[in-house]
């Protein structure tokens, strides 16, 4: 009965043994693969918000890790790229978050110039609701290009809402807490930009590219 039992563990042990080298073999084949799915899809969703920008390796090395919660929705670090034409800093590409979505986070990208006008912006992962709050995807909408050359000054911060708000923003039929979130985020990514003119000068620091 024991020499059964002992052939049985054996047998089980070389086995998992065997699918454990096996999954690093399919590992070791993939990962350069899924890298460069992940780089590219990177550089077209950065493409995507420079619009006329040929978004390449340059522009991924040139970031930062920054961390405020209160503008930019979370208190782990997000990725801040810069961008440089003929040396000269033409605008931020920065990582933030929505924290309040109807049903969660709603992770975005917004891009900006150095004075914190909005050059572009999309909406990189979220919960919403499918038909009601989805709008936010440029699939579904062109509803995040209104915040294309928009900025944010003391005369106009009110009109930063949904028209229900009295702002200058649509809502979503049957959906309003959706935009209010994303309205919300992307000015504040503006404000981070316009509060922090250090961000000009300061030495690259992202490690994972």
């Amino acid at each position: 009965m024991i020499r059964v039992i002992s052939k049985n563990a054996l047998a089980l042990g070389a086995a998992a043994a065997l699918c454990v080298a096996i999954l690093s073999l399919v590992n070791q084949q993939t990962a350069p693969r899924i890298s460069e799915q992940r780089l590219a899809a990177k550089l077209a969703i950065l493409s995507e918000v420079l619009p006329g920008v040929d978004a390449g390796q340059a522009l991924l090395q040139d970031c930062l890790q920054v961390t405020d919660e209160s503008l930019l929705g979370k208190a782990s670090a997000q990725t801040l790229y810069r961008w440089r034409q003929d040396s000269k800093l033409s605008a931020y590409i920065i990582e933030t978050t929505a924290p309040d979505g109807y049903s969660g986070n709603i992770d975005l990208i917004v891009a900006l110039t150095p004075d914190g006008t909005v050059l572009g912006s999309r909406v990189l992962q979220h919960k919403e609701t499918p038909g009601l709050g989805d709008k936010i995807e440029t699939r579904r909408s062109d509803w995040m290009l209104s915040f294309n050359q928009k900025t944010v000054s003391d005369a106009n911060a009110a009109k930063w809402a949904v028209r229900k708000d009295g702002g200058d923003f649509d809502q979503f039929t049957g959906a309003t807490i959706t935009p209010r979130a994303v309205i919300n985020a992307v000015r504040n990514a503006v404000l981070y930009v316009q509060q922090h003119p250090e961000l000009a000068t300061l030495p690259a620091n992202c490690t994972d590219l």
